[in-house]
């Protein structure tokens, strides 16, 4: 995504419009522009590479775009920077200075201390370490001396479709409330869907069902006591998932800040499913964390009649829908639903527990890890009406089949 000062805005009166890029020969030819720079700087600083951004970019009047490109660029998705160096930079100037310090400051003195040195840490290391290499990794953690070691190149449209995406989620980051509707779909992008707004923790009120659709109410980052840049973070992460829901629509009030008066004002901005954004997230179904996953892992390399079911389930409850993250099956028709339960915030423990009590369910397992301080959230495990599982770091495929047997 990009950062705040990159994000191209135009307002008005209320409404909202994002820039965004069409995808033209003359947009295509930027794109290829950078790409083709970052490809050449492989091996380089990220010093080196942005003095050549900055050379491209030049007294260009569209240098936001050019620097809002760059910057997706370098992101994970497409480089890698790294610091290389012999040893982590600050231990390494550790032992140079106090190597330094005795002796009389020369540069011949100097060249000798790189040369002991590196004399040293090749007999500890094991390999060859040069004084050059000294001399550069001293201060190799710099932002600017990290070495681009990797480019995934994108093609020039997807580049262009990933900065329209994020100038369109660039406007959620203000946002205090959003109400998106999930028109009718197949149950399995209403699941996919409702696990994105598990996923990123964000804070819902969901109305509806499978057969009419969803109406999902989502608090924004400024309508906390605090506003929350990284919750702001979590809301623009969910576009791209919603990209992949066949039909929806939603609209947003957002709280900006006027320029001139520094005064707070309201926007609005809505969306639908023809927006022609293009999500970069892939379809598959991602687990929402190490737990699951590595519990998922273990299950698969069992011997067990249980078949386990990865979240099918929708439970609907007052105001929300519960997914449970696992069905178990058995051969023999009996079903029990698997919730796991390691995430630590209050509100969202006191939100849990409260779904599994309304849920009616007499099925459920709740997986829950010991870690936690329920009774600090106001918990009491003992009205819940669930089967209960401990675990410490890793949930075990056996202790849930202790239970189901």
């Amino acid at each position: 995504m990009l950062p705040s000062e990159l994000l191209i805005h135009r307002q008005n009166g209320e409404a909202i419009a994002p820039k965004r890029l069409t995808i033209d020969n003359r947009n295509i030819a930027i794109a290829i522009d950078l790409i083709d720079c970052f490809q050449g700087s492989v091996g380089s600083t990220q010093g080196k590479l942005d003095e050549q951004l900055l050379e491209l970019e030049g007294d260009r009047p569209d240098f936001r775009i050019i620097r809002g490109l760059a910057h997706l660029l370098k992101s994970d998705a497409f480089s890698k920077f790294e610091v290389i160096s012999p040893l982590e930079p600050q231990e390494l100037r550790e032992r140079v200075y106090t190597l330094a310090a005795k002796s009389v400051p020369s540069p011949q003195a100097s060249e000798k201390t790189l040369e002991t040195l590196a004399n040293a840490l090749s007999q500890e290391l094991g390999r060859e370490v040069l004084p050059v290499q000294i001399r550069t990794g001293l201060y190799a953690d710099l932002q600017e001396n990290r070495i681009l070691t990797q480019f995934e190149a994108p093609i020039p449209e997807a580049l262009l479709h990933r900065y329209n995406l994020s100038q369109v989620q660039g406007v959620f980051y203000r946002a205090s409330h959003i109400t998106l509707n999930a028109h009718r779909n197949v149950p399995g992008e209403y699941k996919l869907l409702f696990r994105y707004l598990k996923l990123f923790q964000l804070m819902a009120y969901i109305e509806g069902d499978a057969d009419r659709g969803f109406t999902i109410a989502v608090d924004g980052p400024t309508s906390l006591f605090k506003p929350s840049t990284r919750y702001g973070l979590a809301i623009a992460k969910l576009l791209p998932a919603l990209l992949h829901v066949t039909k929806w629509s939603l609209a947003a009030t957002l709280q900006t800040r006027d320029f001139y008066t520094n005064t707070l004002k309201t926007g609005r901005f809505s969306l639908d499913s023809n927006c022609g954004l293009v999500s970069h997230y892939p379809p598959g179904k991602p687990y929402d964390s190490m737990i699951e996953a590595s519990f998922a892992d273990k299950w698969d390399k069992l011997k067990t009649d249980w078949v386990l079911e990865r979240e099918v389930d929708l439970i609907p409850i007052p105001g929300s829908v519960m997914i449970p993250d696992f069905r178990l099956v058995h051969p023999d028709g009996r079903t029990f639903l698997l919730e796991i339960v390691g995430y630590w915030r209050p509100e969202y423990l006191q939100k849990k527990f409260s779904q599994v009590r309304q849920s009616g369910c007499d099925n459920l397992i709740l997986a829950i890890s010991e870690r936690l301080n329920l009774e600090k959230a106001g918990v009491k495990v003992s009205d819940t009406p669930a089967k209960i599982v401990w675990f410490k770091d890793k949930l075990l495929p056996k202790a849930v089949l202790a239970i189901l047997d």
